[in-house]
């Protein structure tokens, strides 16, 4: 069990259904606290991370925590997929992503589907690529996870992740630690109104495991390869694993 496993938006309850819970309640302005409190610089990793996998020019692409839909938005804009799913635990993050599919005119291409993350319905080796952004350090069972992902990926498949990390050096690991306890919580609780939600992601960020541990992890869930590069001071790490 990973250290960030344990750590719960509130204290009552299985992991999976308060982080749904949270999500739900904080859906509304998830957008607008993202972009804030990356001063939009979270734009500009999503498309690093998509720009991964144009080379390989997927068709069918899986979004893995897809909240809100900003990822699979840009990922059919940037790569032109005959079909793109986003799934996730939370049907209040999900409305919103599809209102904002609509309009853009996507709805053709991009589709929401409520799913448990840990036991997908899809059938082995369906998609050409598996995506997620921001999503994976809320995953209860972080391997169980990385496995499903793994399995309905084609083999040859690719998988591109974006996550927020820990900066590893000096002064940037102590600014991020101080940007961290002070603006982010209480930034997130005036305008979300919970509480809980952005202490929370504060705590999984920093127990979450990253770098040569992290490619290590994927490989144990059966990805033949696996790369990082820290983005921004490490502030945000991208992570790239073939199957």
């Amino acid at each position: 069990m990973y250290q960030q496993e344990t750590i719960k938006p509130y204290h009552e309850g299985e992991k999976t259904t308060q982080v749904e819970q949270m999500f739900d309640n904080i859906a509304p302005t998830y957008d607008t606290l993202n972009h804030r409190l990356s001063w939009d610089i979270d734009r500009g990793w999503r498309k690093k991370a998509i720009r991964q996998l144009a080379p390989y020019q997927p068709q069918r692409i899986l979004d893995m925590a897809t909240g809100t839909g900003d990822f699979a938005i840009l990922a059919a804009e940037i790569l032109s997929p005959t079909q793109l799913v986003g799934a996730d635990i939370s049907e209040g993050m999900m409305d919103i992503g599809r209102k904002k599919v609509a309009d853009k005119g996507l709805q053709d291409i991009i589709s929401f589907e409520k799913e448990d993350c840990l036991h997908l319905s899809y059938a082995d080796e369906t998609y050409d690529a598996v995506t997620a952004a921001f999503g994976i350090r809320n995953f209860s069972d972080l391997d169980q996870g990385l496995k499903e992902m793994c399995r309905v990926l084609k083999t040859g498949g690719h998988l591109s992740i974006v996550e927020l990390t820990t900066p590893v050096k000096f002064p940037m690991r102590q600014l991020f630690h101080i940007y961290s306890h002070t603006v982010l919580p209480i930034y997130g609780r005036l305008v979300s109104k919970d509480t809980a939600a952005y202490s929370y992601l504060t705590k999984t960020i920093e127990a979450f495991p990253q770098g040569e541990q992290m490619t290590e992890i994927l490989k144990g869930a059966g990805f033949s390869e696996a790369k990082f590069q820290r983005l921004t001071f490490g502030i945000c790490t991208m992570y790239f694993a073939t199957k």
